[in-house]
């Protein structure tokens, strides 16, 4: 009996090692299959056809081109300052009065022997040009020397932005005679290219462009502002948001995603045109309209691969 039952113990356990076994095996399939993802999770953008248009932006400085000195015309004290630092003068307006040294020393002494004579010594200095009063050598009381410098005003007729252009980029200058020019305050003006100045600098290799502004903007010397200057403009370009556009380690290839059925996307090489800050240009292959492309979820993804779109 003993025997008998050793022998159907026996026959019994392969059965139920194989069963196990393929009972084992189901279930890891089963939690393959569950952890086994659908796809890279991507969200998809399509061409546009737009104006698209490529800059460079550049500093300039504000500046006034001519300055206006104001000197003495005789030998002798000043008697009154009429101006200050910073202050706006106009053309004829009185800045300075001197008394010669001699006046100084005599002409009580005339007006007491003759009152008729009126003898004073007494010399106005004036303006020669709107602007401001940007420095000023002398208070009252100090001895001048005819030609000695009294003041130096900025003329506000000369005032405009300089632009140190690199030479290799002279040649865009062509099509903008008028640029756009943004303050640090976000204030946006409108340039005009009004000369060029005739020298390059040596260590730089830069050209001074002259911009002026209009004259209602009254703007500090030596503020810096942007100046875009456009390189290329396109009316009507096939482009992508610049995510899109996927390029290896040392940017000489480039390509796309796109989606050929509900969840599979594949690689496509493209050329680029221009590049502004969020759009490239696409010049080939010619996409069609409602070709979708990948936006996000891009990166890294095999030449072809399966994906999960989302909204």
């Amino acid at each position: 009996m003993d025997s008998l039952f050793k022998k159907y113990i026996l026959l019994l356990l392969p059965a139920v090692v194989m069963l196990s076994c393929h009972s084992h095996e189901k279930k890891e399939a089963a939690e393959e299959k569950t952890a086994a993802p659908e796809g890279t999770p991507v969200t998809i953008t399509t061409i546009s056809t737009q104006p698209l248009t490529e800059y460079i932006d550049l500093n300039a400085t504000a500046t006034f081109l001519q300055k206006s000195y104001v000197k003495a015309n005789v030998n002798g004290y000043i008697e009154s300052v009429k101006t200050q630092p910073g202050k706006y003068v106009s053309s004829g307006q009185e800045l300075f009065t001197l008394i010669t040294k001699e006046a100084k020393t005599i002409h009580n002494s005339v007006n007491k022997l003759d009152p008729s004579f009126k003898f004073s010594g007494i010399n106005v200095i004036k303006a020669n040009a709107d602007g401001y009063v940007t420095q000023l050598n002398h208070q009252t009381g100090d001895y001048v020397q005819d030609g000695e410098q009294l003041a130096i005003i900025s003329d506000e007729s000369s005032f405009a932005f300089l632009l140190n252009l690199p030479y290799e980029l002279k040649a865009y200058m062509a099509k903008n005679s008028t640029v756009d020019l943004t303050l640090p305050d976000g204030t946006k003006l409108k340039g005009m290219v009004s000369a060029t100045m005739p020298s390059v600098d040596p260590a730089a290799q830069t050209q001074g462009i002259v911009i002026k502004v209009p004259a209602s903007y009254k703007i500090p010397e030596n503020l810096i502002a942007k100046v875009r200057i456009i390189k290329t403009n396109k009316s009507g370009a096939i482009s992508l948001p610049k995510a899109a556009v996927l390029t290896n380690d040392i940017q000489n290839s480039f390509w796309v995603m796109q989606i050929i059925d509900s969840n599979t996307a594949v690689k496509v090489p493209v050329k680029k045109g221009l590049e502004t800050n969020d759009r490239v240009e696409i010049t080939e292959p010619q996409f069609k309209e409602g070709d979708k492309i990948l936006l996000t979820g891009n990166f890294g993804l095999p030449d072809t691969a399966k994906v999960k779109i989302q909204e």
